[in-house]
């Protein structure tokens, strides 16, 4: 609840404008002299003043008010003020909203033009606070990722954005995350980031990839063997938690972490401790254990396969990475940053880019970015360099394709042919580009306002 403050030396105006005020839903704070109203403004959180121009009796000059203001506006100098004076003395008034005074009125004041006043300075205060605490916020971000190590990230879309803040929020921890998101969309490079930004990025940091290590070599790879444990085991082998111990250790696709590999680490994340394969030395680890999955680990929890008490131990904090098509502001960004400087996008190259649904995330990107370079006959990247003419259709090639027709009888608002798609594709793009009419109506070669009436004609709410 808003707080106004009146400064009045007659009781009986404060009382009447705090009854007025306080049917109106505000709270009210009152006092009779300047004295009293500086030590409340510097004490409390104050929305308003209304302010008495003279204070001490048979005085007219309104100088008592004019530093009383001039005092709180050094206080709290975007704390809005109305003058309220028995006496109008018209060059003060001039004066002092020109110094930032929001109203100036005579008494007896008028109720209603008094509170319309006090409504629209109460809401401007609340707004500039509002942006003053979102200045300073951003303000604060960007000091923040000024002074961290983003480890050569490449991105332009905020959801990208909103992953990275939180990941040097969590850098600050020792806690451990998870870290989700399908394969290919950069969920290493969110790992090295927290790392990089940890109190621990001077110590070890080691990654594995579970999904790529045989089954039955798994177990010997996190937690180490003594020679002759196995077949082929022809010395001691240390393992990756006693190599990151005091630092980072990294899981990617631990999800495919068997059974029990899973009952090992829920244990060394309890405890620290371990023991390797084939020896009975309990052995005691300090590892910040970063962990990555492109699965649905609930799922596996209801199947049986993966252990419900590892998850909440894995999954303190989780932060879940979008699919490239989700982030579609970041596909040109990391297409500059993988073709470098020498070779150009032409703007129809750009557009079949970003249609394109991009499957295999960033991975698949680059992959396609690296193809082009090499296949390239001109500076000008072409569709084809990338090898995408097959899944990617040039809008109008498209709706010719599927209606047969591109109506260009008439001409739309921004001149350009009118095509003539059906209400599939129309849902279909704004299904893949997440109901953004820009870019759905983009994709389709459509005006927004040729394709919001092909969706009215359709029945289609976005």
């Amino acid at each position: 609840m808003d707080t106004i403050l009146i400064v009045d030396d007659n009781q009986a105006v404060c009382t009447a404008l705090a009854l007025m005020l306080e049917l109106q839903g505000y709270a009210v704070v009152t006092c009779l002299s300047p004295e009293a109203a500086l030590k409340i403004v510097a004490e409390q959180e104050i929305a308003l003043v209304i302010q008495d121009m003279n204070f001490t009796q048979d005085t007219t000059s309104g100088e008592e008010g004019k530093r009383l203001f001039f005092q709180l506006r050094q206080l709290q100098p975007q704390l809005p003020i109305i003058l309220l004076t028995a006496w109008t003395q018209l060059e003060l008034a001039v004066e002092l909203v020109k110094q930032g005074a929001a109203d100036y009125m005579g008494k007896p004041w008028d109720d209603d033009k008094l509170l319309n006043s006090v409504n629209n300075m109460v809401s401007l205060h609340a707004l500039s606070q509002q942006n003053n605490q979102l200045i300073r916020t951003e303000h604060q971000r960007m000091s923040a990722i000024k002074d961290a190590d983003l480890c050569g990230i490449i991105f332009g879309s905020g959801a990208m954005q909103r992953c990275v803040d939180l990941a040097l929020q969590i850098a600050k921890s020792d806690v451990s995350v998870l870290i989700t998101g399908p394969n290919g969309a950069g969920k290493d490079k969110l790992a090295d980031i927290i790392h990089a930004n940890s109190p621990l990025k001077d110590k070890p940091f080691i990654k594995v990839n579970i999904g790529a290590l045989p089954m039955d070599l798994l177990e010997a790879e996190l937690f180490g063997a003594e020679a002759g444990a196995f077949t082929g085991a022809n010395k001691t082998r240390i393992g990756r938690f006693e190599a990151a111990d005091g630092g980072t250790l990294f899981l990617d696709e631990i999800g495919n972490l068997p059974l029990s590999g899973q009952v090992k680490l829920l244990r060394v994340l309890q405890t620290g401790e371990f023991e390797r394969l084939g020896s009975h030395q309990t052995r005691k680890v300090k590892v910040r254990v970063i962990s990555a999955t492109n699965a649905e680990l609930m799922d596996d929890i209801a199947c049986g396969r993966f252990r419900e008490d590892l998850f909440y131990r894995l999954n303190v904090i989780e932060l879940a990475l979008p699919p490239l098509s989700a982030r579609q502001d970041d596909i040109l960004p990391l297409v500059e940053h993988f073709i470098g400087k020498e070779f150009l996008v032409p703007k129809p190259t750009r557009q079949s880019l970003l249609s394109y649904s991009w499957p295999g995330n960033v991975r698949e990107l680059e992959n396609a970015c690296k193809r082009a370079v090499i296949l390239a006959s001109s500076p000008q990247l072409t569709v084809a360099d990338f090898g995408l003419a097959a899944a990617v259709t040039p809008p109008v090639e498209a709706a010719q394709r599927n209606t047969g027709e591109v109506n260009c009888a008439t001409v739309d608002e921004e001149n350009s042919a009118k095509v003539e798609v059906n209400k599939q594709q129309i849902e279909s793009a704004l299904a893949q580009h997440q109901g953004v009419i820009a870019r759905v109506a983009k994709s389709l070669g459509l005006s927004r306002q040729a394709l919001y009436r092909r969706m009215e004609k359709y029945g289609i709410d976005k």
